[in-house]
């Protein structure tokens, strides 16, 4: 599944990040669009997020994915925190430019989800009505801890967190507790048998492509209700 007739975009993120790229899809009866930040090591064409784009797409919702700078550059060691919550800033101001009267929503999947909740922590995004983390990074695999998620308690908007049951790097003892705690706004959606990336194992009755329209289905559905 691909994308097409994607805009491709460049914005400015700061004087030492520079610029990067982005990807722009809005399909003709759009009715939200979904900032979408890529993982740690793959970037915005990977397979997953072409597919997340196109299946968003199919059901009202437009997207910009966006590299952050390491990957604009093409190295693979992460840029630092700040760098990539500037990042993030900086291509909801370009979402907001191209969205018109489209009702705005920020996330991305794993690291980029969780670097858009880590701005989000520090200060409100402008006009950013709800967060969606595709597989939120809480821990390292094989190191259970809930360390990394103590910021969601100060992000101020609704959020979806679309899960895996066997996502390594969240164990669903940790998070299901954690996302009850943040509150009535807060969603947890967890893919039975699916891993950190939804991929569902040869002997589950559901194929990774009905997977990912369940994941769609629901983060559209939870997109328009929030809006």
């Amino acid at each position: 599944m691909s994308t097409k007739g994607a805009k491709d975009i460049q914005f400015f993120v700061s004087e030492k990040a520079g610029a990067v790229s982005g990807l722009l899809v809005t399909p003709s009866e759009a009715r939200v669009l979904l900032v979408l930040a890529h993982g740690a090591g793959a970037g915005m064409r990977h397979r997953f997020m072409e597919d997340v784009a196109a299946k968003l797409a199919e059901r009202g919702v437009a997207t910009l994915r966006y590299q952050f700078p390491y990957m604009e550059k093409r190295t693979k060691r992460p840029d630092t925190e700040v760098v990539l919550t500037d990042t993030v800033r900086a291509a909801i101001a370009t979402a907001k430019k191209q969205a018109g009267d489209l009702p705005l929503f920020a996330g991305g999947k794993s690291m980029g989800g969780r670097m858009t909740s880590l701005a989000a922590a520090k200060a409100p995004l402008d006009g950013v009505r709800g967060l969606i983390y595709f597989g939120f990074p809480l821990h390292a695999a094989g190191r259970p801890g809930a360390e990394r998620g103590r910021h969601l308690a100060e992000v101020a908007t609704p959020m979806l967190f679309c899960q895996g049951s066997r996502d390594a790097l969240a164990d669903l003892k940790l998070l299901k507790p954690l996302c009850r705690g943040l509150g009535k706004s807060v969603e947890l959606f967890v893919v039975d048998g699916g891993d950190h990336s939804f991929h569902m194992l040869k002997s589950a009755r559901k194929s990774d492509d009905e997977v990912l329209d369940a994941v769609a289905d629901k983060a559209a559905g939870w997109m328009r209700k929030n809006a």
